[in-house]
């Protein structure tokens, strides 16, 4: 069957139609999400209806699955199953967190612009958010296209960037909210990995920025930047990449899955009252291959189990 497919701009982020997750996809229908996804980046399936397991199985189709980095977290027990990421405000008996509970810190993380996993070894591919409840207002995610921010950049800016290796870490994007208390475990899981600030997407063959507020450390050829200047070259490569014409803005529905390519976007979670309405967002991501930036990885320890 052909899909019905709604882009929101000629290249970036399209809604799909004429399609039901919940069953396994034929080859032909696969090969056109797969399509779609190279182009848009940021594809909306409205109107699901799916299980965890019809969840996590639509997801296999793009990779391996993670598992949460909350499995991580001192004395964190999980509401769901650790191949799904609780992207909710609710706690593992299904309250709404209190203001000052330790996982809503850490999970403020994710109102930072950012892109999933680039933190593990090997980095995320897919993230697959689908909705199961909503909040009545607020709490909508922006994503960014970072291919056509990279196009945008002056050539001599493009020139500066090539070569330079940026080190990426849950640690520094908490430190930016004043999260800092990380257990002796909790530094080991999230060791800091390189990553290029630079890289071309193999599907499209276009280049892409890849920054995210992971971002602490940058180096180059001739040794490791300053940080007062990493920290400003850094913020003003977020900045360019989320002018307003590189950001769509997905307002939740019930029954929305969205997916995104965390190779070449960023995304954040704008504010909602999170200590009073209930949300139920869960995330299921997939690892891009070992070899995606030019070597094989051997796995971190946040990522050595799957």
């Amino acid at each position: 069957m052909s899909l019905a497919i709604f882009p929101v701009t000629p290249r970036f982020a399209a809604e799909i139609g004429d399609i039901d997750l919940a069953q396994p996809l034929d080859a032909d229908t696969l090969q056109a999400v797969r399509d779609a996804f190279a182009t848009y980046a940021v594809l909306v399936f409205p109107a699901q209806t799916l299980t965890v397991q019809q969840h996590l199985a639509f997801a296999r189709n793009f990779g391996p699955l993670e598992v949460t980095v909350q499995r991580a977290l001192r004395g964190e027990k999980l509401r769901v199953q650790e191949e799904i990421a609780d992207i909710a405000n609710m706690d593992a008996q299904g309250r709404v967190w209190k203001k000052d509970a330790r996982i809503r810190l850490f999970q403020m993380g994710n109102r930072l612009w950012h892109t999933d996993s680039s933190f593990k070894a090997p980095s995320g591919y897919a993230s697959l958010l689908y909705a199961r409840s909503v909040a009545p207002i607020g709490g909508h995610t922006e994503f960014a296209d970072m291919r056509a921010a990279c196009d945008a950049l002056p050539a001599a800016k493009k020139a500066r960037l090539q070569g330079l290796v940026a080190e990426h870490s849950l640690m520094y994007s908490r430190r930016r909210l004043g999260f800092t208390e990380f257990t002796p475990e909790e530094r080991v899981a999230f060791a800091p990995v390189r990553r290029p600030l630079l890289r071309t997407i193999p599907e499209s063959g276009r280049e892409s920025l890849y920054v995210a507020s992971h971002i602490g450390k940058v180096s180059g050829p001739i040794g490791e930047l300053p940080d007062a200047e990493a920290e400003a070259l850094v913020a003003g490569l977020i900045a360019h990449a989320t002018q307003r014409q590189f950001v769509y803005t997905h307002r939740w529905r019930v029954g929305d899955l969205v997916m995104w390519d965390n190779r070449c976007t960023m995304h954040r979670g704008t504010e909602y009252e999170d200590t009073r309405w209930p949300r139920d967002l869960q995330r299921a991501t997939t690892s891009d291959r070992a070899d995606a930036f030019g070597a094989a990885e051997r796995a971190t320890a946040a990522t050595a189990e799957y």
